[in-house]
């Protein structure tokens, strides 16, 4: 223990904080912690190396020559899906657990899952993580009254943050320990073993992996705790999202070298779309047109990289599941508008049904019972792995941009998302609303990264002709920050905070070089403003 500094407790946490961070689960956290801190800095190094070489060749990602046994090879399978993954119609997605009412509306919903989310939906304070595992740890133990017991409960599908996240409130050695391992850990110490027991997890999702060597590291982690904590081999399950274009080359790897873990893949189109930027938005060829306006899950690219993940899904005995539906029922039932939303939200969910997903998520609690009916409607049984698509998708399927240009209403939209999300952030949250949909750190990251890439590349507005530069983008952030304020009548403390936010989006948009993540760049280079709020 003479290794480890741990912060005080979140003021108000106190008995939460003490009810976690004992003595043996420190201890827990700090071995995992010094048995993979280095494995988690060459996951960061080899993330750098990659784009380095792809930069000074000017290459593009492929199937690997060196992996192709795995991929030719007909024969392996992953572990049989457990009982109560084999349905996973519909997930509630990016619920934050520190937000307890939600937690809890979502846990006596009927759905079959829920994304406990300590990423895309949900901002790293140290109050936001030790209370959102506090709360985890009372529903599984069964210490909510009114609450169903956790092996009657929709499983939950806990979401730590991603490799580039850290913890700075715990430093294992004088480091600040991985994001990911602390939420792990401390989530797999006191519920691992309850969730086993009950046929209800340990089940994960395991954000923006890029290669299958981040995977195997994954899977070696589960080895360890399941050896330190007395499972079984495999009692733990994990949902890698492929949410970057690196690893839509590597979907079979993923799953082989997960096979004892795996509980499938998942595709989104937000971060998804974003790491085209991330990796190749300096190149004219990667440009990527107005999101509100050209990109879809219809688009080639789009549609290629799901086929493909089902296609390798269930030819390998695992489930395929899609993205979260992000918009919002009105609350009066009888409008048009609400008629509207369940048509679009149908609409985009056949979609992928018809595709061959086994599940997908809708974050609005409302959506679950007409998503659950639209799966009964249009397929038998609790899931579609006897629907291999037969396509064979190229390189070039999965790397070819949509056409289209840019919009003045995409532009703003872009700006808008980008400054809220910062402003959210700062405020301690990691999603909000706007314009009938959730946004998190998925859409902004696709909003900053088309703002930057428009500015990089000089693109010309479809409506007038305009060129996107620094000057047009700052006057157009700063009527939406003016517009933003007065529509809310906002107090001086906010109106100070959302003028904070506008400065940190035009700080990363007019970046040189891309920062890779929105939510690093604001929790390494920014993590003072978050005390500052």
């Amino acid at each position: 223990m003479d290794n480890v500094e741990l912060s005080d407790p979140p003021f108000g946490l106190e008995k939460e904080f003490n009810a976690l961070l004992t003595p043996d689960a420190i201890r827990f956290i700090a071995q995992l912690t010094s048995a993979f801190s280095n494995d988690v800095d060459k996951v960061l190094w080899n993330r750098t190396a990659r784009k380095v070489e792809l930069d000074l060749t000017n290459s593009y990602p492929d199937f690997s020559l060196d992996t192709a046994h795995i991929r030719n090879d007909t024969n392996w399978r992953v572990a049989a899906v457990p009982r109560r993954l084999q349905n996973r119609h519909v997930d509630i997605g990016d619920t934050a657990p520190s937000q307890t009412e939600r937690f809890h509306k979502a846990l006596m919903s009927s759905a079959q899952g829920i994304q406990v989310d300590f990423d895309d939906g949900n901002c790293p304070t140290f109050y936001n993580q030790i209370k959102g595992i506090f709360n985890i740890y009372q529903v599984v133990h069964g210490l909510i009254p009114g609450l169903p017991p956790i092996s009657e409960a929709p499983v939950l599908m806990l979401r730590p943050r991603a490799w580039n996240m850290v913890e700075h409130n715990m430093l294992v050695k004088g480091r600040e320990v991985p994001g990911p391992l602390f939420d792990y850990g401390l989530l797999m110490y006191h519920t691992g073993r309850k969730l086993y027991e009950s046929e209800s997890g340990p089940f994960f999702y395991l954000s923006k992996v890029e290669s299958f060597l981040e995977a195997r590291l994954w899977n070696q982690i589960f080895v360890w705790t399941e050896e330190k904590l007395r499972l079984p081999l495999g009692s733990i399950k994990a949902t890698v999202l492929i949410e970057n274009v690196l690893a839509s080359f590597e979907m079979e790897e993923i799953l082989y070298v997960l096979k004892e873990h795996s509980a499938g893949l998942n595709c989104g189109i937000w971060d998804y779309a974003a790491s085209f930027v991330n990796k190749f938005g300096h190149r004219p060829e990667f440009l990527l047109p107005d999101r509100s306006k050209y990109v879809n899950m219809e688009k080639h690219f789009l549609k290629s990289y799901m086929d493909l993940l089902v296609q390798t899904c269930h030819r390998r005995g695992a489930l395929a599941t899609g993205g979260m539906a992000a918009l919002l029922l009105p609350k009066d039932r009888g409008s048009a508008e609400y008629q509207s939303v369940i048509a679009a939200v149908t609409q985009l969910k056949l979609f992928e049904i018809n595709a061959g997903v086994d599940g997908f998520m809708v974050y609005d609690i409302d959506l679950v019972a007409p998503m659950q009916k639209l799966f009964q409607e249009h397929t038998s049984g609790p899931n579609q792995l006897h629907v291999i698509p037969s396509v064979k998708i190229s390189q070039s399927d999965l790397l070819l941009m949509p056409a289209g240009g840019v919009t003045l209403f995409g532009l703003k939209y872009n700006i808008a998302v980008g400054i809220l999300f910062i402003d959210a952030w700062l405020k301690g949250e990691g999603h909000f609303f706007y314009c009938g949909k959730v946004e998190d750190s998925a859409t902004a990251e696709i909003s900053r990264a088309q703002v930057w890439q428009w500015i990089r590349h000089q693109v010309k507005l479809e409506d007038d002709g305009r060129m996107v530069t620094r000057g047009l983008v700052g006057a157009l952030a700063q009527q939406v920050e003016r517009w933003l304020v007065d529509e809310s009548q906002l107090p001086n403390l906010q109106e100070e905070r959302l003028h904070t936010a506008a400065e940190l989006f035009m700080e990363i948009v007019l970046k040189r070089d891309f920062p890779e993540f929105i939510t690093t760049y604001l929790n390494l280079d920014h993590t003072f403003l978050s005390t500052k709020f």
